[in-house]
């Protein structure tokens, strides 16, 4: 009776020490390891998991480029115009300036309502964080490992 009591109790703490000797995965054993947060690997310079993502205030083209096409396309669809309904220089130069003017106006409002873009906070392996923008996301989210390679994060 004493052997089964015995070996009941060796059987049970066997059974306990063998779950404490388990490990999360996930978790590193230090700074840089490369273990940490997302599995990532120790050898990629230019990774690191994306710590925040924000909604950008606009696209990230210039603002200038809307107004110039705009007013580029305004002008000539002005002076088309003009030709067809006037014979005075003065007045085909006037539609021109006007259409360019009106054209610019409408490319910068088109240009500023068109995309959001996304602001993506990455801490790289090494420490630092960087802030990448995008006009999407491509299935980036909160907690994903990346790559970041010419101004894009891209998921590994």
């Amino acid at each position: 009776m004493n052997i089964r009591l015995i070996g009941a109790a060796a059987l049970v703490a066997a059974l306990a020490s063998a779950g404490c000797a388990t490990t999360s995965p996930g978790y590193g054993s230090g700074y840089g390891s490369g273990s940490g947060y997302g599995n990532a690997p120790a050898s990629c310079y230019d990774c690191g998991t994306v710590t925040r993502i924000e909604q950008g205030s606009g696209s990230r083209v210039p603002n200038a480029t809307g107004a110039v096409i705009g007013g580029v396309l305004g002008a000539a669809a002005a002076r088309e115009i003009a030709k067809d309904r006037t014979d005075s220089e003065g007045r085909q130069n006037t539609a021109t300036v006007g259409g360019a003017v009106a054209g610019a106006a409408i490319g910068n409002a088109i240009q500023n309502r068109a995309g959001t873009g996304y602001n993506i906070y990455v801490r790289m392996q090494d420490g630092r964080e960087i802030v990448v923008s995008q006009d999407d996301l491509g299935g980036i989210r909160e907690g994903s490992y990346v790559e970041v390679r010419n101004g894009r994060a891209y998921q590994r």
